[in-house]
């Protein structure tokens, strides 16, 4: 039955030109997706979204942090709430 489930790739490229891809059930893709939004924006809402939230936990609720992981997470969530209009908090219901 799972091969019967269509799939999306997206391709990942970075700045130092490595390059990924991963492939998505099209179904969970078009689930999470806001609106008209097409399959890039919303894997890309999703990877910031990720990231932001794995910061956050690594600093807030983590063993312990230092400066520089502070300065990572306070930007990863300075283009969280460029790209969505909210902050980590408003969008999540989760603030400290």
């Amino acid at each position: 039955m799972t091969d019967e489930v269509e799939t999306i790739s997206i391709s990942i490229s970075a700045d130092d030109g490595s390059t990924d891809d991963v492939t998505l059930p099209a179904g969970l893709v078009d689930l999470v997706a806001e609106g008209d939004q097409d399959a890039a924006e919303t894997v890309g809402d999703i990877t910031l979204l990720s990231f932001a939230s794995r910061a956050h936990h690594i600093v807030h609720h983590g063993e312990g942090s230092d400066p520089e992981l502070e300065a990572q997470e306070e930007r990863v969530m300075e283009l969280f709430e460029e790209r969505f209009g909210v902050t980590f908090g408003e969008a999540t219901g989760h603030q400290h």
